[in-house]
């Protein structure tokens, strides 16, 4: 169906100050905005109009960092021991349908639990399920030291949203059984915790080298690598190693910083976890001493990632949606207050971060996420003013229309009820999801 929207005011996505119009879409994409989309649909049979008078008309979103295999597991224990590969496949189908009707039309997942991803990813764009355009990897590659999870990673093997690999043979086998099977990325997870060194925080667990091997094994079959890199050295490495995406890039030093800045590789913060802990954990009895932490990396980063964007390194909005604290379809706007907040953005700056930027997590540069002719009609529509009040994407009743691919989402039928599943969930993040209503005491 082809349609015109008229009376809102148009952001499109660029980085540009809104401006009163209409859009026209027709099929999968967008056909024109202002005059020339109402000169189109003039006498034109089959255009619905649809009246966004007091609304604002911009590109959905695009998280560029969410787990959506992950269920918002309460626990790491919980996400590596109880997790079942054909229940997660049917969970995340569920909860991709919560992150395209708060006006998320695209998300990078750049690992999974099993293959689940993948498999979603293509159901979603066979038209077997419905959700957002997923880019997708398989599972994080990690080195026996481990990741975030400590003492759970296994010496080999795979485990959770693991594969560990040691030395080239292996790191080279891996990356290429991931790519045949059908990945978007390789994911990196660069540095981890060691349960001793803990209060030191995350260190490099990857050698350069062994980065490059990533690399140059990924590149030659034309898929690029993203990596977690939460300290100065792996951020520097990952740079020098030709890293296509770098995920948190947080703790940087002058050294990290010059080495991202001439690479020029995109940058995804993803501090609305640590940013949503810090300020609400407290309601869903998270630890404190985590909450200090979390609230200790915004700000002892910020001012890197800011003088990174400001010299020119892309940066693009990522809400590490999938956790407990960060349950599906309440924060993946949270990204653009804290650039704004922390980075010193303004919102249509923060706006063009999480739409036309993050549209290379997705392998769609300048196809998808800005509102112009010939791009592909990802769009939603969203009561008030977000020019002025970019918390207005949070509050799911404010989300009047979406389309994907110019296909108009239902908003209206109710998802199916979710009740518990039986050893499912093992508690600890927090007591309970962390929500919008949670946090901000509504309901």
């Amino acid at each position: 169906m082809a349609y015109l929207i008229t009376g809102g005011t148009l952001i499109d996505g660029t980085g540009a100050e809104p401006v009163a119009g209409s859009l026209a879409m027709d099929e999968e994409r967008i056909v024109a905005t202002g005059a020339a989309a109402d000169l189109w649909a003039e006498g034109r049979a089959g255009v619905a109009r649809i009246d966004a008078t007091g609304a604002t008309v911009m590109p959905g979103l695009i998280d560029a960092h969410c787990h959506i295999t992950f269920d918002e597991p309460f626990s790491t224990t919980e996400l590596f021991f109880h997790r079942r590969e054909g229940l997660s496949a049917l969970v995340a189908a569920y909860n991709a349908r919560k992150v395209l009707r708060a006006g998320v039309t695209g998300i990078l997942d750049a690992d999974c639990v099993y293959s689940t991803s993948i498999d979603l990813r293509d159901a979603i764009e066979a038209g077997v399920a419905e959700g957002p355009r997923i880019a997708c990897g398989g599972n994080a590659l990690f080195t026996s030291v481990g990741g975030t999870a400590g003492m759970l990673i296994p010496d080999e093997g795979r485990l959770g949203y693991s594969k560990v690999t040691a030395g080239r043979d292996e790191i080279v086998q891996e990356v290429r059984r991931q790519i045949k099977g059908g990945v978007d990325w390789i994911k990196v997870h660069v540095t981890g915790l060691v349960p001793r060194q803990r209060e030191a925080g995350e260190i490099q667990v990857w050698t350069l080298d062994e980065m490059k091997a990533v690399v140059e094994t990924a590149h030659d079959l034309n898929i690029p690598v993203v990596g977690h890199c939460r300290n100065a050295s792996s951020t520097r490495d990952a740079a020098k190693a030709g890293f296509d995406m770098i995920l948190h890039a947080t703790f940087m030093d002058e050294e990290a910083l010059e080495a991202v800045v001439e690479a020029k590789v995109p940058l995804v913060p993803s501090l609305t976890f640590q940013q949503v802990l810090a300020d609400y954990g407290h309601k869903v009895g998270a630890n404190r001493t985590f909450q200090k932490i979390f609230e200790r990396e915004i700000i002892d980063s910020s001012v890197m990632l800011s003088r990174a964007w400001r010299e020119g390194v892309p940066m693009l909005a990522g809400s590490e949606s999938g956790f407990s604290i960060t349950p599906y379809g309440e924060w993946h706007w949270r990204e653009l207050q804290v650039f704004m907040e922390h980075l010193g953005m303004t919102a249509m700056e923060a706006i063009h971060c999480a739409t036309g930027a993050s549209g290379r997590s997705l392998g769609l540069a300048g196809e998808v996420g800005t509102l112009e002719a010939d791009k592909l009609a990802d769009v939603i529509v969203v009561r008030g003013d977000v020019a002025k009040d970019v918390t207005l994407l949070g509050v799911q009743d404010n989300i009047r229309h979406v389309f994907k691919g110019g296909r108009a989402v239902d908003l209206e039928t109710p998802l199916a009820e979710r009740r518990s599943i039986p050893g499912w969930r093992v508690a600890n993040y927090s007591t309970a999801p962390l929500t919008r209503a949670t946090a901000f005491g509504e309901g």
